[in-house]
């Protein structure tokens, strides 16, 4: 059997673009997980009555941040380059999945409904740690 060699520049840019969009939409999916939990620890929280009834919008929007921070650390911290453009591709995507989710339960969803509050904590939450995980140059000693 003949054995496929690949060429170092087949592989280049294609290949190495696709592991990193791979890896920001793994970070949506554990961004999207992460919110689903807190919102559930959060809807608990509001029947015990710890937490009042009218902060659940609140609530909802402190979810988004947090699961758009863990899944952009996550990505963050797999990529290692470009650091912004990966957390805010996070946020992106957990938006993008909280939103298909609302259309497909709510037929009639609008992104007028508090969708911008939501887009904003997603990003957000996306963008803190793409500032932070990036890595600073080193200063040249003369």
């Amino acid at each position: 059997m003949k054995r496929k060699e690949r060429r170092t520049e087949e592989l280049g840019s294609g290949s190495e673009w696709l592991n990193v969009m791979c890896d920001v939409l793994i970070g949506g999916v554990l961004a999207g997980v992460t919110t689903i939990l807190v919102l559930l620890v959060c809807a608990v929280l509001i029947s015990m009555g710890v937490v009042p009834v009218g902060a659940m919008y609140g609530t909802a929007l402190a979810a988004c941040v947090v699961g758009a921070l863990v899944g952009s650390i996550y990505a963050v911290r797999k990529i290692g380059r470009r650091s912004l453009l990966v957390g805010l591709g996070v946020g992106a995507v957990l938006f993008l999945l909280l939103l298909t989710a609302g259309f497909i339960v709510y037929q009639g969803a609008s992104v007028a409904n508090g969708g911008a509050g939501i887009l904003c904590a997603c990003l957000c939450g996306g963008a803190i740690p793409g500032l932070l995980g990036r890595k600073h140059k080193k200063k040249r000693r003369r």
